[in-house]
């Protein structure tokens, strides 16, 4: 990997600095090449409250995992590089939405998509992600006794989990959803395949149910990831139903495969927001504290439980 001179002088800041920086795999490639951990939304959520040790992290992701790696880690000082960098999906649900569910449910467990504020967390029983999101169910159907559960905000996340789980899913507030994997769509998939016939399909649980009924495999960011990393010698081509920043980081790792975009459209903008020159500015003035996310003490010690929650049941 040969890094350019913006990636040297980051580099060489990050090493000199008590900071780790942690990048999505949505991020654009030059930034994943300068991470100190690359991961998936539970993958960093680990990373930033056993891993990362040092008194500062940069979180090249979106504001609502900043807000997770502060919830888990009151004590440092949790940076963004971007602050118009949020979520959509998350936007969906807040806390008054949460609370008028409870009062119509009060007998029912809360689970929340990671992709959510940290105000929503915190009004919740246990958090989930895309890859442990069937298990959570499980697991807190069986703690509350019941065979229904409250989830939000993404209605093909909570589809997919009540098909896999079979327990019955009550979705808040019911539209939520991904606007980069809801705009895939089978005529998408199809006209790549028909160029890439051996391809297998491996798609996000975020996407339409269509979607998923026709690929050959459904799993979280990491998810695909690890298929691609197993299957990938004896089988040559992949068409990828996520963001596109996942290709390209499966492009690198593994260039004797052949990946394929099923969409055009498998962009998010929000993702894209963070740049390789805030993230330089940010490791020359580490104190600036316009780019820092502090989520407030009285919602983190609220949130935090369900977030621990959440990676106890995923042990």
């Amino acid at each position: 990997m040969k890094l350019n001179q913006l990636q040297n002088e980051i580099v060489e800041l990050r090493n000199q600095k008590d900071v780790t920086i942690l990048a999505h795999y949505y991020q654009e490639l030059e930034i994943q090449e300068i991470a100190d951990h690359l991961g998936d939304s539970l993958g960093l959520s680990r990373i930033a409250k056993e891993k990362a040790k040092t008194k500062y992290i940069i979180f090249a992701g979106v504001l609502f995992m900043a807000e997770t790696a502060s919830i888990l880690n009151q004590d440092k000082h949790i940076i963004i590089p971007s602050l118009e960098a949020c979520c959509p999906l998350a936007n969906f649900l807040n806390r008054d939405i949460v609370n008028q569910y409870r009062k119509e449910y009060p007998e029912l467990p809360v689970i929340t998509y990671v992709n959510s504020t940290a105000e929503v967390k915190a009004e919740s029983d246990i958090c989930c992600t895309s890859s442990n999101s069937v298990n959570i169910i499980k697991k807190i159907s069986k703690e509350f006794g019941v065979e229904e559960v409250l989830f939000g905000p993404d209605k093909n996340l909570a589809e997919y989990a009540e098909e896999r789980s079979e327990i019955s899913v009550i979705k808040m507030p019911g539209k939520g959803h991904c606007y980069v994997h809801s705009h895939l769509n089978i005529d998408d998939i199809q006209e790549v395949r028909e160029e890439h016939p051996s391809a297998q399909v491996l798609v996000h649980p975020e996407c339409e149910k269509s979607v998923r009924d026709y690929a050959d495999y459904i799993g979280s960011t990491a998810g695909i990831y690890s298929f691609v990393e197993e299957h990938h010698t004896g089988q040559k081509d992949f068409i990828i139903g996520t963001e596109k920043g996942l290709l390209d980081r499966l492009t690198v790792d593994f260039p004797k495969n052949k990946f394929n975009l099923a969409s055009d459209g498998l962009i998010c903008e929000d993702m894209k927001k963070n740049k390789l020159e805030t993230i330089k500015m940010l490791l020359e003035n580490l104190d600036n504290e316009r780019y820092e996310v502090k989520v407030p003490e009285d919602i983190a010690k609220k949130a935090y439980n369900p977030i621990e929650k959440m990676l106890k049941f995923s042990t």
